[in-house]
This record gives C-alpha cells, structure tokens and sequence, in this order.
C-alpha cells in the first residue's frame, strides 16, 4: 500500500466497475484551481456531501437520494454540478440517474491535505 493511502482519514477509493459509464464532462487534473475547490466547499451542504462520500460511501458511486438531503431536485442538481464543474467529484449517468464519487486521486495530487481537512472537519449541530 502506498504510504500516502496508509495515513489518509479515509478509506481508499474503490476502483472503477467494468461497465461503468464515462464520466460527465469535468476538469482535468491539471486544470483543478484551489480558488474553484474552495469556493465550492464553502457552502455547508456540499462540505456535507463530500464529507459524506468520502467517509460513508458504501459503493462506487451514489446517486443524490442516498445523502438523505431534503431539498427540492433543481437545488441538488446546482449543487452536485458546483462540486463537479470545481473538479472535488466525478459524476456518471446511470439512465435517468447520475452518481457521484470524490475524485481522491486527483485531489490528493493536486492539493495534498485538502480531503483530510474535509474528512476532520464536523457539522455544526442543528
């Protein structure tokens, strides 16, 4: 095991299943800029949904029903294409569906820290 993915605060990311549709369209590693990641982690509920997928993901990927957020679908559309458009997830069409993972490699690369600072920080309680 890589010593970077031994000292992660989170669980490796699981490989990609065969089968599995490309990807939407995304910025490549090279174009990740720190001032779009952290102006999409700045609104509290998608800190929520990459903290959660990167410590309670179960699969691959998931679709937005899984995070039990309630908000109405154009509002989870906005803010599932804000962290995708910044780079911090990869979303796949799956028929009517889009699932979504945290791109930890990318990320990692990019910016060394930034998820385990994501994977420490706690919600504020209600």
């Amino acid at each position: 095991m890589p010593e970077a993915a031994a000292t992660r605060p989170f669980p490796t990311p699981r490989p990609v299943p065969a089968g599995a549709p490309e990807p939407l369209p995304e910025p490549a590693r090279a174009e990740l800029r720190l001032e779009a990641v952290l102006g999409a982690l700045s609104d509290p509920l998608r800190l929520r949904v990459v903290r959660t997928l990167l410590l309670e993901s179960e699969a691959f990927d998931h679709p937005c029903g899984w995070f039990g957020i309630d908000r109405p679908k154009s509002s989870l559309t906005h803010h599932f294409r804000a962290l995708r458009e910044a780079g911090l997830i990869r979303q796949r069409q799956y028929g009517l569906e889009r699932r979504s993972h945290v791109r930890v490699d990318d990320l990692e690369a990019r910016f060394p820290g930034l998820l385990a600072l994501v994977a420490a920080w706690r919600p504020p309680a209600p």
